[in-house]
């Protein structure tokens, strides 16, 4: 999101403490959380907000006002924020559904309405309401639209026509869902472009030879709101391709047989060496 409220003096309250620069990380490292909504990773924290040279400030702040995870550091007051952010959404999504569908009202549940949105399952909620002579004026995602009275949130097109998302049929269909609802349980729903670049993701690790149910799976157990391609055990491999064989490893016979040849060190060579240790 590109806008997020900033209580002044609950923050001024909450930073007295601290010293200019650790402010400034502090500052940006918020820009940084609400404007990508996801952890902040562990490594490389301080390049990614510009202060690289300051990396001892902007671990205090990290340790002081985040919380540490497996997947990074998050923000539970401002994961909260962008909860209520995307539910506000949600309600004026369905606000506007239902004033330019009027005649669908009756059909429209607005606690359905609103879990389908945030789930991004929506336009398949929509197209079950749908007659096949009966068009739907839908409204597009304003996922970035500041919270304000003057504001059209939903960016009404009235010429558009809901268009649900197909998924493709080498994407189980039971673990795609899982992720998802996995996305949604740690506060990241998937936006519709999320989405798109998520299973452009997942075509190239299949075309890659991954499987696709696996690499889901994987980001599921882990809580990842991505996917990543599952690198094999070097160990694995080599157990895979090197053919077995039951004779000892000549290499591992050598080193034994020179451990055998090999003369113990003289006890004056010992002693000097002790000698040295003490020195040092």
């Amino acid at each position: 999101m590109h806008f997020y409220k900033f209580h002044i003096g609950d923050y001024m309250s909450h930073t007295r403490h601290i010293s200019l620069l650790e402010d400034l990380a502090y500052r940006r490292l918020l820009d940084f959380y609400f404007l990508h909504e996801q952890p902040i990773k562990h490594r490389d924290a301080a390049r990614q907000i510009g202060m690289r040279d300051h990396e001892e400030d902007v671990l205090t702040i990290l340790n002081e006002f985040f919380l540490s995870t497996e997947n990074g550091f998050i923000n539970v007051r401002a994961d909260k924020e962008i909860a209520e952010f995307r539910k506000h959404q949600a309600v004026s999504a369905y606000g506007a559904f239902i004033r330019d569908n009027p005649s669908l009202k009756h059909l429209v549940n607005k606690e359905d309405y609103i879990t389908h949105y945030l789930a991004l399952s929506i336009d398949v909620y929509i197209g079950t309401l749908r007659g096949d002579d009966v068009p739907i004026k839908g409204t597009s995602r304003g996922d970035d639209a500041p919270l304000t009275t003057n504001h059209n949130h939903n960016h009404i097109n009235t010429n558009a026509t809901v268009v649900a998302f197909c998924l493709p049929e080498w994407i189980p269909k039971e673990t795609w869902d899982a992720f998802i609802q996995m996305r949604k349980r740690i506060g990241k729903p998937a936006t519709d472009y999320a989405i798109k670049l998520i299973v452009a993701k997942l075509e190239r690790f299949k075309n890659a030879g991954q499987d696709v149910k696996q690499v889901l799976e994987k980001s599921i157990t882990s809580s990842w709101q991505d996917v990543f391609e599952i690198k094999g055990n070097p160990y694995d491999i080599g157990r895979l391709t090197v053919a077995s064989s039951n004779e000892p490893d000549p290499a591992l016979l050598k080193i034994a047989e020179d451990a055998k040849k090999a003369a113990p060190i003289p006890l004056e060579v010992l002693a000097k060496m002790a000698e040295l240790r003490k020195k040092a």
